[in-house]
């Protein structure tokens, strides 16, 4: 990561390169990705995230990831019918987590828009890029590799560091592949000049995805930035 970091009132952001860092300035966009099932990801923390992008962008929106979360809690030993009631209730938790959060930190001049992966179905940039990411996934080592990498340290937080299984693995790549489309071009998708997608960690892909060359890339007007509460805020005083 080579762009320098920008602390702001309430959190610490540090876009990936120096390309990432023009994308950032032109604040266009910005997209804020949820984990269903993470505490990181509370209604204040939320709440936080919308009142912070609203001083520098012109359009948030934030996407959930509601695909695959059944077949995941069915891969870690849950039966069907168990892991369809798990994810469904998670999903309904992360979603009035989101709405609420939106609705604390409103603007009546600013666009928010609440999104779940599954309403992108049909979308035909979606729905490129998603194919796309599949057939990187059949025929890219290095690309595979990563996602791999991904799904192992998603799996180890599920499963007590236990060597995640075929089944738990082809759910998890899964998962991720649904969720690479935003991490590709989200200006495409959601029909924006320019984008940032926000997320409080790298993820391993980050700098196959952002490199010079062939292979599967981010588009040119597609940005990725770590954003980070600062350290007090992370400790829950008030932001």
């Amino acid at each position: 990561m080579t762009a320098t970091t920008e602390a702001t009132t309430t959190f610490t952001v540090r876009p990936f390169t120096r390309s990432c860092r023009l994308i950032w300035d032109e604040g266009a966009h910005v997209l804020i990705g949820v984990s269903p099932g993470n505490s990181y990801f509370s209604a204040d923390r939320i709440a936080g995230l919308v009142r912070w992008a609203a001083t520098r962008f012109d359009r948030v929106d934030l996407v959930y990831a509601d695909l695959h979360v059944d077949r995941m809690f069915a891969t870690l030993g849950y039966d069907d019918a168990h892991a369809r009631r798990r994810a469904a209730k998670e999903l309904k938790a992360v979603r009035r987590r989101i709405v609420r959060g939106v609705e604390e930190a409103a603007r009546p001049d600013l666009q928010v828009g609440v999104h779940a992966l599954s309403e992108f179905a049909g979308n035909q940039v979606y729905d490129l890029l998603h194919r796309r990411v599949r057939h990187f996934l059949a025929t890219d080592g290095e690309f595979r590799t990563g996602c791999e990498d991904m799904a192992g340290a998603f799996l180890a937080g599920k499963s007590g560091g236990a060597r995640p299984g075929e089944a738990q693995t082809a759910a998890c790549l899964d998962y991720i592949a649904a969720e690479l489309p935003f991490f590709l071009d989200t200006p495409g998708i959601l029909g924006v000049p320019s984008s940032v997608s926000c997320y409080h960690s790298l993820i391993p892909l980050t700098e196959l995805l952002y490199a010079r060359g062939g292979g599967l890339r981010a588009s040119r007007n597609q940005a990725y930035a770590v954003v980070r509460p600062h350290p007090a805020d992370a400790e829950g005083v008030a932001a």
